[in-house]
């Protein structure tokens, strides 16, 4: 082998370094851009667009105090509740635990079920106490012209295990 062959080998490996190299950043790029659309997906899918409907009396519904309302059907029963800053926020009624009906109790500003005494944060719908596993499911408000409140989809409530799970060891 002379000189000539050892440079052409050298400049063939390194080519070839390269493009292993550059195959390798691009495969991994893909890869992270499919891992992050993948959970764009899941997120996408704990929510549920449903057709919009008016929240009668939302406007008028004063601080601390809550209205009472069906949605997506009229055998969904929702809640709305605007807290004492003036913030809104709905939820099914439906019990994360046994599908009870659970109130709003405006002295503890929390979401009570009489069934098994699991109590819900008013703010978030998240399981303060008692046998629910999971947060309430939030309907997803849009304030249109003129103030007026539209339930337009739902999300389902998620992650309550590990909520429960890190209250319990006192994380």
């Amino acid at each position: 082998m002379n000189r000539n062959d050892e440079g052409d080998a050298n400049e063939l490996s390194h080519a070839s370094r390269r493009a292993f190299c550059t195959g390798l950043m691009l495969t991994s790029a893909g890869l992270v851009l499919a891992g992050s659309n993948h959970t764009e997906v899941k997120a996408a899918q704990d929510s549920i667009a449903y057709p919009p409907r008016r929240i009668e009396g939302a406007e008028a519904l004063l601080p601390g105090s809550c209205l009472y309302f069906n949605y997506p059907t009229r055998n969904d029963p929702a809640v709305l509740l605007r807290s004492n800053d003036g913030e809104y926020s709905a939820y099914s009624r439906r019990c994360s635990h046994a599908g009870c009906s659970v109130d709003f109790e405006a002295s503890s500003r929390c979401l009570k079920c009489p069934c098994h005494q699991g109590t819900f944060d008013g703010r978030g719908g998240h399981v303060m106490y008692g046998p629910p596993q999971r947060p309430l499911d939030t309907i997803i408000l849009q304030v249109r012209a003129g103030g007026q409140f539209w339930a337009i989809g739902k999300s389902f409530g998620k992650n309550g295990d590990l909520i429960a799970q890190a209250v319990e060891r006192g994380d």
